[in-house]
């Protein structure tokens, strides 16, 4: 999933201490406007596309994708502490 796309941001980061791309596909079977967004504005967009199943409109209090799967990813492996 692809929520505020900070995640993304920082691993296209991580990318490029070991050089530059020639180009980067980003696959996500859901995202947010937000995350897609995000992506756009702060990887080169000459190089960069990207891969949706669906965007769904809306993040909630907690960047969780409305109404996309919330935090099922997350919980599979117990709850979350904090």
């Amino acid at each position: 999933m692809l929520a505020t796309g900070s995640s993304m941001e920082l691993a296209y980061k991580a990318i490029l201490t070991k050089g530059t791309p020639k180009h980067v596909h980003i696959v996500s079977v859901i995202a947010s406007q937000q995350g897609v967004d995000m992506v756009k504005n702060n990887l080169p967009q000459e190089n960069t596309t990207i891969w949706n199943g669906v965007v769904d409109a809306d993040l909630n209090s907690k960047s969780y994708i409305v109404p996309g799967c919330g935090d099922a990813g997350d919980l599979a492996f117990g709850a979350k502490l904090g």
